[in-house]
């Protein structure tokens, strides 16, 4: 499934799942499936914490299933890339009681898929960027890297989701981090590797944005990054179920999905998930050593190699600029943009 976020005109926030070139308003079209559906609660993170038992993925899957049977051939392909666009020829709206089920995608707004995630963990997995990042700097790859997947806390209410501009913050080299990110779907503490993939719900684009200037201060006398990161993380522009990428995994659990950032259409970034040093079930276990991880927490993988300008530029720039548009692009999980405004 891909699950979002989405703002009907004039609406409240939902939580839908796409279908094709439209998306399903799980809320209103629940009673297809459950008894007294009105009383259920729809929204990302009530799916993910399985509030009440029939909303849950499975649930969400359920009632997707029920919507797809019953318009079955109706509906044209999806569009590709991107955030999707309508395409002409599709049927009205399907209501059921009068109320509207399926909205184009194109005249609703996308939210982030998590709005406010439960926490926010970003990770420093790719080691061709910490590599070149630390040779800027005139340094070697600390050998700690190489013992531990390492990881900061970053601020998970400032999130942005797919074309929602971000503001331009106090910097003087604002960039961006091309990163694939993972949500969990279980409550756990002190998971075991090897059972830690059963904790992902999903995947999605993340765009980690950094103000290099204050990064380099705050690294300067230890600390960081937190200010340089504290304004925006962008996340979307849908959250990926995780049966849906299995068969771009490895045997070892990596991804090999290919990862592209694009700056005013110029490509900048082009990478894949599959160099990741580390493991996404190498990161839960770590993360979850002598702590509690929760539905919700979403675990950043860090900068995929040529994923910034940092990398790019030597650290020199130039940097983003109002006005500039980044778009981040990663297989199966679609298409991440914003303005800088």
């Amino acid at each position: 499934m891909r699950l979002v976020t989405f703002v009907p005109p004039g609406e409240r926030p939902r939580a839908g799942a796409l279908l094709g070139p439209v998306v399903v308003d799980l809320a209103a079209a629940a009673p297809l499936v459950f008894e007294e559906a009105e009383t259920l609660r729809w929204d990302m993170l009530s799916i993910l914490c399985h509030d009440q038992e029939e909303v849950s993925l499975e649930g969400a899957a359920e009632v997707l299933a029920a919507v797809t049977s019953m318009v079955s051939g109706a509906l044209p392909d999806a569009p590709s890339g991107g955030n999707g666009s309508h395409n002409p020829g599709m049927p009205g709206s399907l209501s059921i009681g009068g109320v509207e089920m399926l909205f184009p995608l194109d005249q609703v707004r996308l939210l982030a898929p998590l709005p406010r995630p439960a926490s926010l963990r970003d990770f420093y997995t790719f080691e061709q960027h910490v590599s070149t990042a630390m040779a800027n700097r005139g340094r070697e790859v600390p050998a700690e890297w190489y013992r531990f997947p390492a990881f900061y806390f970053s601020n998970h209410g400032a999130i942005y989701g797919p074309d929602e501009p971000v503001p331009m913050p106090q910097t003087e080299s604002l960039d961006f981090e091309l990163e694939l990110a993972c949500v969990i779907g279980r409550e756990g503490r002190d998971i075991y590797e090897d059972e830690a993939a059963e904790y992902i719900a999903g995947y999605m684009i993340m765009n980690d944005w950094s103000a290099r200037d204050v990064q380099g201060r705050e690294i300067s006398i230890g600390l960081g990054p937190a200010k340089a990161k504290d304004f925006a993380t962008s996340l979307g522009p849908w959250l990926v179920t995780a049966d849906e990428l299995e068969i771009y995994a490895d045997d070892d659990g990596r991804l090999s999905l290919e990862m592209v950032a694009r700056v005013n259409s110029v490509e900048r970034s082009r990478g894949n998930a599959a160099s990741m040093y580390y493991t996404f079930s190498q990161m839960i276990a770590h993360a979850s050593r002598d702590t509690t991880l929760y539905p919700g927490d979403v675990l950043g993988s860090g900068t995929v190699g040529t994923g910034c300008l940092l990398e790019l530029t030597a650290g020199y720039g130039p940097w983003l600029e109002r006005g500039d548009v980044v778009e981040m692009e990663i297989t199966g999980l679609g298409l991440l943009r914003n303005q800088v405004v």
